[in-house]
């Protein structure tokens, strides 16, 4: 089978039925970016598909600017249309990596949210996924890291990788048949980086037996193994997990019988809803964090308060991480993202933690916890509080809590 019909089998895939009639492609002008850039016209010139290739200059390199342009006139060789879209915001402080990558999702995803378009393609090759592994490994993740990058779907995800099941010289080998030529970024080669680093111990594993597609096989198994697991928490959550939008309640004697596996990503899925961490906290610090929390010490993590109780184990917003959190009431910012709250009526009203000096205002039922309710928010006027979403005063305002921060409903869709 040829690249190109590899290529479209991994387009039908991916698109589950769909016809799109924009998708966008992430092309930095290096090899596996522009080799998915002619892939992919070729294949939209048969589906009827318009194609846009995004380009991000992270102002980082002089010559990022030619790179541009070249991916400018190879886009416009192709018949795709073609923008390179400008990223200011490094200020020289942490893991540069991570935040070029972050912001270059960002600002293609703002890209295609105005312009309408449902999907990005990104040159992730087999290679790319067996250095994600090796990195991973040496963090020391479990089964959800060393599942590592998905293919993605369209409709469910925005991004999709249609190359992941290809090595990067097959695709080297596909342009250079195709007369076109490619950038190689010198941080490439660079040893600070993580990846490059794994990217030499690949060839030194290779004889051993552990190359590339070993590891991307590896990789696979265990994102089977990652629905598996996902599916038995969500069953699991079903019983002993009580969802009151904004406080998650913990079985006690149901999650102390719970397999740890699955009692570790019940917990870590409950963190992630409530305060919208990208990332699970690291196994040791959960591990330790949840073994407290049923000793009934508590213990907070990644903004999150776990409180124990005799049948329960609450977890609940931290004060700290809301303490100066504060908004408009007007029904259009959200709260913590994830309380959208409009007191009609109230123009100045505001959203904030109760904090002590909410809970004094207010005859709280002694059913609920003092240490609980110290982050929730109050809907206040001045130092007034006028409402508490949930519990008091609710017909005074008018309040929707995220899709996105349910924790039954995500657990599922994952």
């Amino acid at each position: 089978m040829t690249l190109d019909s590899r290529f479209a089998a991994a387009m039908e895939r991916l698109l589950a039925g769909h016809r799109p009639e924009r998708l966008a492609v992430a092309v930095s002008g290096g090899g596996d970016s522009l080799a998915l850039l002619g892939l992919t016209c070729d294949w939209a010139e048969e589906n009827h598909c318009r194609i846009h290739a995004l380009t991000v200059d992270h102002g980082l390199r002089p010559e990022a600017g030619d790179e541009a342009l070249l991916v400018a006139r190879e886009a416009m060789r192709m018949g795709a249309q073609h923008d390179t879209l400008y990223w200011t915001g490094w200020d020289g402080k942490g893991n540069l990596p991570a935040a070029a990558r972050d912001a270059r999702y960002a600002l293609m995803r703002d890209f295609c949210a105005r312009e309408g378009i449902g999907a990005i393609l990104l040159g992730h090759t087999q290679d790319d996924q067996a250095e994600t592994v090796l990195m991973r490994l040496a963090r020391g993740s479990g089964v959800d890291g060393l599942s590592a990058m998905p293919e993605g779907r369209f409709g469910r995800d925005d991004i999709l990788r249609p190359v992941l099941g290809e090595s990067r010289a097959d695709l080297r080998i596909w342009l250079t048949r195709q007369g076109m030529r490619w950038f190689e970024d010198p941080t490439n080669d660079d040893p600070r980086y993580d990846r490059v680093r794994a990217r030499r111990l690949l060839t030194q594993l290779a004889p051993f037996g552990l190359d590339a597609a070993r590891l991307a096989e590896t990789a696979a198994s265990l994102a089977r193994a990652r629905v598996a697991l996902l599916a038995r928490a969500a069953d699991v959550a079903d019983r002993i997990v009580t969802d009151r939008q904004g406080m998650l309640i913990f079985d006690r004697d149901g999650l102390e019988r719970t397999e740890e596996e699955t009692r570790l990503r019940l917990v870590a899925h409950g963190l992630a809803c409530l305060s919208g961490a990208p990332y699970k906290p690291r196994l040791a610090s959960l591990s330790a964090t949840l073994d407290r929390a049923l000793n009934g010490q508590g213990g907070t993590l990644q903004g999150c308060r776990l409180i124990p109780s005799r049948d329960g184990l609450m977890m609940v917003r931290e004060f700290k991480a809301v303490e100066h959190s504060h908004c408009a009431a007007d029904g259009e910012q959200i709260w913590d993202g994830r309380w959208c709250i409009e007191a009609p009526g109230q123009g100045n009203a505001t959203i904030r933690p109760l904090g002590e000096t909410g809970l004094a205002q207010w005859d709280r039922p002694a059913t609920l916890s003092h240490a609980a309710m110290l982050s929730w928010p109050g809907v206040w006027q001045g130092d007034l509080l006028l409402a508490v979403p949930g519990f008091w005063n609710q017909d005074a305002i008018l309040c929707e809590y995220a899709a996105s921060a349910g924790f039954h409903a995500t657990i599922k869709s994952h």
